[in-house]
This record gives structure tokens, sequence and C-alpha cells, in this order.
């Protein structure tokens, strides 16, 4: 409406104000601030939705840093109760982008997470940082790892034990399938798995609706501080430095204004580093996200998982070297085209995918280097990686390199009946 319809006089008038009202908090920004002209952002005000999870950070400290105001932009960040209201408001319209899931993108573009949408991924937010927990009744009985709960699994009728994951074609889902088949658990007749919304997760575990679950901090967290369950597992310990949550949004909508696309990676790109930057500034992230606003829990629940401090809640504790991470000099953020085509060759094993399908073409289409590597150089002091592709070596032992995706894909021992 009023983004649209404003003078340019009057749009630039607006933008220099909010620049200098965020000065204050950004030390240097006057002298750094976004040059308006003929690719100035096309829209000034962008609504992002968000999950109240850690790692959403960027966008929040990119909305009250004022890095969205450097470049021509103002954040609307807005709290969603589920992924699937993500997914919903993001193929309506109704938000711009959004912080998801990098396998409910995906599955958006195939059609096997609603209705098929033509979707891109600007940005990688984070890698790490999620985890598997088990019930503290299960500690209790010994079960400590994926091994002994084979051996309980195995005592029982198929499907007595429950486990929640966040979403079909998510994330966690493909870091709970892969934690339990690596211990020869088949997460599809061996134990029953269900959809739970993040926020409910540690509810749901004390009222007795499941055995386990995999979802982001601080949730983990929480459920060992309730005395109620324990981590077996950070998604790290399954794929360190794994892609996590990224910036999501129609693909249309970056055709239609990839100058505000281009901006909004840039204020995004510029809050991740400064959340890397330093032990106070991911303090200081953690003391941020605690507050109502935002995800509205203790700072105790956030700050450890933050700095990578680990405790499990069954007597282990641990410096973690592949903590939750937002920049590490660019790297994180970069959209590889080989993270997408993992979760690829996941909706193959596990049935999601009946046919191969282009690995490489979805990939390209999804992940918009273009933009990142633009918005890259605006934030300046940023190398672009020389490949689309990065190797990674999983806790199996298999070794991910994107060269060979439906090989890989069916590589795997277990793999869901009927696939």
């Amino acid at each position: 409406m009023g983004d649209r319809t404003v003078s340019l006089t009057r749009r630039r008038f607006l933008q220099a104000s909010a620049v200098m009202g965020a000065s204050s908090l950004i030390p240097g920004l006057m002298s750094s601030v976004w040059a308006a002209g003929s690719d100035e952002p096309e829209m000034t005000t962008v609504r992002v939705g968000f999950i109240p999870l850690t790692d959403c950070a960027p966008l929040v400290i990119a909305t009250l840093k004022g890095f969205d105001k450097k470049y021509g932009i103002t954040l609307v960040p807005t709290k969603e109760a589920s992924w699937a209201a993500v997914r919903d408001k993001l193929v309506s319209g109704e938000l711009d982008a959004a912080h998801v899931l990098y396998g409910l993108l995906y599955g958006l573009e195939l059609g096997i997470a609603s209705k098929a949408q033509p979707m891109a991924n600007l940005m990688t937010l984070n890698q790490n940082g999620q985890a598997i927990t088990l019930s503290a009744t299960l500690l209790e009985q010994g079960i400590t790892d994926a091994s002994a709960l084979k051996k309980l699994i195995v005592s029982q009728a198929p499907g007595t034990y429950t486990f929640a994951h966040t979403f079909p074609t998510g994330t966690h889902a493909m870091w709970l399938y892969y934690w339990l088949a690596s211990a020869d658990i088949n997460p599809f007749t061996d134990v029953r798995t269900v959809v739970v919304p993040p926020p409910q997760m540690v509810m749901n575990m004390r009222i007795g609706n499941m055995s386990g679950f995999c979802v982001g901090e601080p949730w983990n967290a929480r459920a060992i501080n309730d005395r109620i369950g324990f981590t077996a597992a950070t998604s790290q310990d399954i794929w360190p430095d794994h892609p996590e949550k990224v910036l999501g949004t129609r693909r249309e909508w970056v055709e239609k204004y990839p100058h505000t696309a281009r901006a909004l990676v840039s204020a995004l790109l510029e809050a991740s580093r400064w959340i890397d930057a330093s032990e106070a500034n991911k303090r200081e992230t953690a003391q941020i996200l605690a507050r109502r606003a935002w995800l509205n829990t203790k700072e105790g629940y956030l700050t450890a998982r933050m700095l990578g401090e680990y405790d499990n809640g069954a007597g282990r504790r641990w410096q973690d070297p592949h903590a939750i991470r937002f920049f590490r000099d660019g790297e994180v953020s970069f959209p590889w085209h080989s993270d997408g085509m993992w979760f690829l060759t996941q909706f193959r094993r596990w049935g999601l995918l009946k046919q191969q399908p282009d690995y490489a073409a979805i990939a390209a289409r999804i992940n918009r280097t273009d933009i990142w590597r633009d918005a890259a150089a605006a934030v300046g002091g940023i190398t672009p990686p020389a490949k689309l592709l990065r190797t990674s070596t999983l806790m199996d032992g298999s070794v991910w390199d994107g060269r060979n995706p439906e090989a890989y894909a069916n590589s795997f021992t277990l793999h869901r009946t009927g696939a």
C-alpha cells in the first residue's frame, strides 16, 4: 500500500530518518548507509515470519539493531504458532519471507508438504543447534543412546513408543529418522512418529504423549531443566555443521522484488556477523531472545547452548565444537546446492519422493546464490565460496558431497518399506 505509492523523495527521507534513529545502536552505521539509487528496495516494509526458537536470532537482531534500516527496509517480524502456519502464510502471501525449516521449503517446491509452490532459499540462517531429547522414564531404564533404545523397542510391539518431530519434510524429521536408523530402528514401522509444534514439545512429553522428540532450542534445554528428559544426541552429532533454518520465500516474490530480497539478506548477514562476533554478543542475543516478544522464556535456557556449553541432563558436560553458528565469515549463510540436495536424498530414502528427481536442477532453482552474492557484496568483507557443493561426513561414516545423489540415496540399508 504505502510502500508502493509513497514518492521516491519521501521514501528516501523516511529511510534516512530511520537510519539516523538506528545509528546509536550500531557504531559506524552512518558511514556505511545504503545509498538510494536504481537498485533501491522496491518495498520498504517486509513481513517475515518466525517460530520462537533460538535460531530465529538473525531476524530479531537485524530488527532491533537497525540493520534493516541500513539497507532501506523495515522488518516486521511476526511470531507464528507452528511450521504449518508459516507454510500457509508464505504460500498465501501474508508473509513476504520466513525463518523456515530447510526441508519444509523443499517439500513445498515438490508438492509433498502441501500443494506445489515455487520457492526460494535466500540464505541459510544457521548451522547446528538442534537435539533429540528422550524422556526421563527411558533414562531411568538405562536408555541413554540409540543402541540401547533399539534393544528396548524390539522387546515391545511395533509402535509402542512415540517420537515427535515438527514437520513431515522438515529438518527435525530427517535428523530423528537418521538417528533412529543408525541403530537399525525403522522410524515408520518400529516406532510411531507424530508432528508437534516446537512450543508444545515439553508439555506433551510431560503428560506422557511421547518418549522422545527432535526440536530446536530452547526446548531440549527446557526438558532438562524441568527434569522430564535428557539430550540423547545433538543434531551436530548426526551431521557436524549441518544446514538448519533458511530464509525462505516464494520465487515470484524474489522475481518481483529482487532489490528488496538483496536488502533483506544483507540485513540478516550483518546481524549474523554481529551475533557471532563475540561471546558478549551471543550473551546479549540470548538475553534479547528470552523476552516476551520473542521466545518468552528464561535466559538461562538459551545462553549455555548458544555458547556451546552442553549438559545433557544425564551426567555428561562438554564444550561442543559444532555449536549453533550463524556466520563464520559468511560460510554458514551461503545457500550451498549440496545442502538442499541432501534433503532430496532423504525424501527418496523415506519414500516421500517415488521417482528420482533432478537433484541439481531443483537445488539450482531454489537456492538463490545470485541474491546471496549481491547481498554479500553490499555488506562487504565476505568472500563467496568458489563452489556450490561442499563435503561432509555424517555420524555413520557416510560422506556426502552432492556429486552422485541418487547413489547416495540408495546406499542406505534401512529405508522405508515400499519406497
